[in-house]
This record gives structure tokens, C-alpha cells and sequence, in this order.
């Protein structure tokens, strides 16, 4: 448009520091099969986007392992939240289990063309047969696959391994090296109709870390250690475990990290809760520990993201000192905000000179050096119980003050 010779124009400048609104991180894809689910619903090898809250589109999962998983997710919401946004991929059910973990893990290979064709990015991936391996010294394919697959979403993955022993989980475990893959030890005996079945104990943790995402407005930086699992009517095993014994099987299962639920006990000293059914567990199966707590790296995704949705606002302009100063402080706001909210524990933005050489910036490349430090789960407390002197020293002079009253 033409500048008018005699009148006015209206325009607005791009220098300020932008907002972004963040993403949910409690978006789920679940990969399974169910063999009398609705083919018109559910196409074999198509992802379809539903809400759990949908009782057509849950009834028409039919009754296979994917139906029990959406069921699994919603007994764990709580209050007002009644569904969750789950993606669903249904694939055929195999000759045998090697064939069926086989069409999960192919599925699981395409899993970055997902959000495109369903509009949303999952974070939190349940696959099922990641029990099952073909020996001891064999992954599990699906497993080799789900840890692609989170890295590509940024996602997280709750791991269903041998539920029968401590030695089988534990060795399960040892087969996976990922910062997004959470091992659980332990299978859910649910009620289908009359019958009890056993099930997989992994979209119930995926349900339980959507519930903790929404107590904490939709924010994934909370552990989902030591909650409730609801929906439950019993366990596959019940894992000896005590809060004061590190010698006790459940115990042991946690050094190796892998998560454990197990039943309340009244009136038992180290029982984790009076009744019900307790998770616990806070680790991935990474094999370092500056990034073993789950919940921080589903913090730090969250964060990641929003430096993406900044960035990206601010790509294709000119470098100037103007432009570069509002992308800095939309960045520093963002992270203020999460400090004040105490959703990390500190953080640090430099744009250092050493990094930003005029060779660099004539080629249009700017680097910001961030520190971001998530808050750690509460895991162990420590107790330091001693004599207390002046408590006699106190009932001595209290003594003495009230003879000398009656004196």
C-alpha cells in the first residue's frame, strides 16, 4: 500500500517481548490391538484422535487391549477433568506375540508423521507387548522403538516389563538406555464384566501423570511418586516393600529403577499408604543421574517447546538491537514466570559476546546460552533424633519457680 501525500497510516511494531501460551503435555498415543473393535472407527494402522471422555468412541474399541487402556486412563482423572486426549493405533493382532510386538514397533517407527495427520503431538506414549522378550539377553522390539519414537515427540513412555519376578524386571530394564522410558514391574488385575483379568499397569501411570499435569494447571514439572492408582482390584504380585527397609524387594526393584505399585496397609509402620493402591517410583532408565527423574525431563520438554514457539516468531526478521533484545526478554519472562510459580528452581539467560562473533551474526546466527534448573523429587528424608538438655534445664526452673510460689 501507498504512503497517502496528505493523511495518516497506522502500523505495529514487532519489538516487543511475546507471550506463548505453552503445550499439553498430557496429549497420549496408544498402540495396541483390539481384534472386535469398530473397523470403521478404527482402521488398522490408522491414528485416530479421540476423547476418552467419549463413551461411542471408547465403546467402539471393542474389548481388546486398547479398550482397557482408554478405560485404565480415565479412572485416574479426577474432578472436572472427565477425559484425556488420546490418539489411538490400532494394529492387527499377530500369529504370536513376536509377530504382534513386531506390527507395534513398526507402527511405533512412523510415529513423527502422527501429528500432522491427527493435528496434535502426543507426550506420553503407551506401546503394549514390552513385556514380552524373546529370551534374556534379547530387547524387546517394541522398547528399541518407543525410545525412537520419544525422542522424535519429545515424549515420554511408561514401559510395562515382566511383572512375575524382581530378577526378570530388573534385567528388563537393563535393556533400555533412555531418559523417556519409565519401567513398571508390576501388571493391574482389573474387573472386565464378572471376570478379574490381568492387564498392563502402564496407561494407568500414563492416566496418573495426566491427572498430575492438571492439578498443577496443566503443567508436566510435578513427580507422580507416592499417588494413588485408582480403578484397581488388585495386583499381579504383591512386591514386599516398606518405606524404612532398603533391603525389601520393592526396595530393590527402585534402585534398579523400576516403578512399583503397591497396596495400603493400616496400622503398618513403612506401609506407603493406609488403603488403596500407591505408585511409587520417580526414575527413567537412564544410565546417568543428572537427568534421571522423569518429571524433569518432561519439565524441561515443556520449556523446550516454548522456547520453540518463541523462536519461531522472531525467525526471518533483520538482526537489530531492538529485535534481538525483545527475543531475549521473551525468553527471560517466560522463565520468570516459571520461577515465580516455582515450577524450577532457577534459571540463568546470557547472550555472551564470545558466542555472537560478527562472522556469526553477518550469517544470521544468534546463541543464547540458557541454564534451567527443574526441582528435584522429594525422595529420602533423613531424620536426626538426639537428647534435648534444656528441656530439663526448663523442668528444673520450673521446679524451683513454683517452690519458691509456695514458699
Amino acid at each position: 500500500m501507498s504512503a497517502p501525500t496528505f493523511g495518516m497510516t497506522f502500523t505495529r511494531p514487532n519489538d516487543e517481548p511475546l507471550p506463548v501460551i505453552g503445550a499439553d503435555f498430557s496429549k497420549m498415543l496408544f498402540i495396541e490391538t483390539s481384534e472386535d473393535a469398530s473397523a470403521q472407527a478404527y482402521p488398522l494402522d490408522t491414528p485416530v484422535r479421540i476423547s476418552s471422555s467419549d463413551s461411542d468412541a471408547v465403546a467402539a474399541l471393542g474389548t481388546g487391549y486398547l479398550a482397557d487402556a482408554v478405560k485404565g486412563v480415565n479412572a485416574q482423572l479426577s474432578g472436572l477433568n472427565a477425559g484425556a486426549d488420546i490418539t489411538v493405533l490400532r494394529v492387527a493382532e499377530g500369529a504370536d506375540v513376536a509377530a504382534t510386538s513386531a506390527a507395534i514397533a513398526a507402527a511405533l517407527d512412523s510415529a513423527g508423521d502422527i501429528p500432522s495427520a491427527v493435528n496434535t503431538t502426543p507426550r506420553i506414549i503407551w506401546a503394549g507387548r514390552t513385556a514380552w522378550r524373546a529370551d534374556e539377553q534379547t530387547v524387546n522390539p517394541v522398547v528399541i522403538a518407543l525410545a525412537a519414537a520419544c525422542e522424535r515427540l519429545l515424549a515420554i513412555a511408561p514401559v510395562d516389563v515382566d511383572d512375575t519376578a524382581k530378577d526378570k524386571a530388573v534385567s528388563a530394564r537393563e535393556t533400555m538406555n533412555s531418559q523417556r522410558l519409565m519401567p513398571i514391574g508390576v501388571a493391574a488385575r482389573v474387573y472386565e464384566g464378572e471376570n478379574i483379568v490381568t492387564r498392563p499397569m502402564g496407561p494407568r501411570i500414563a492416566g496418573l501423570f495426566a491427572r498430575v499435569d492438571n492439578d498443577n494447571e496443566g503443567k508436566p514439572f510435578d513427580p507422580i511418586a507416592n499417588r494413588a492408582v485408582q480403578g484397581l482390584a488388585g495386583l499381579s504380585r504383591r512386591i514386599p516393600f516398606s518405606l524404612l527397609d532398603g533391603s525389601t524387594e520393592g526396595q530393590q526393584m527402585l534402585e534398579g529403577n523400576v516403578s512399583i505399585v503397591v497396596p495400603g496397609e493400616t496400622g503398618v509402620d513403612g506401609s506407603a499408604s493406609d488403603g488403596g493402591f500407591v505408585f511409587i517410583g520417580t526414575d527413567n532408565a537412564d544410565t546417568g543421574e543428572l537427568w534421571k527423574q522423569i518429571h524433569q525431563v518432561r519439565g524441561s520438554d515443556y520449556l523446550t517447546v516454548k522456547l520453540m514457539q518463541i523462536t519461531r516468531q522472531f525467525l526471518g526478521r533483520r538482526i537489530t538491537a531492538d529485535g534481538v533484545e525483545a527475543w531475549l526478554n521473551s525468553m527471560k519472562f517466560m522463565l520468570r514466570d516459571h520461577k515465580a510459580d516455582e515450577d524450577i528452581l532457577g534459571y540463568n539467560l546470557q547472550f555472551l559476546e564470545d558466542k555472537n562473533s560478527p562472522e556469526e551474526i553477518r550469517l544470521g546466527r544468534l546463541t543464547v546460552n540458557l541454564g534451567i534448573e527443574p526441582a528435584p523429587a522429594f525422595k529420602v528424608a533423613n531424620h536426626e533424633i538426639r537428647r534435648y538438655r534444656p528441656a530439663v534445664e526448663g523442668l528444673v526452673a520450673e521446679i524451683v519457680a513454683r517452690l519458691n510460689a509456695t514458699a
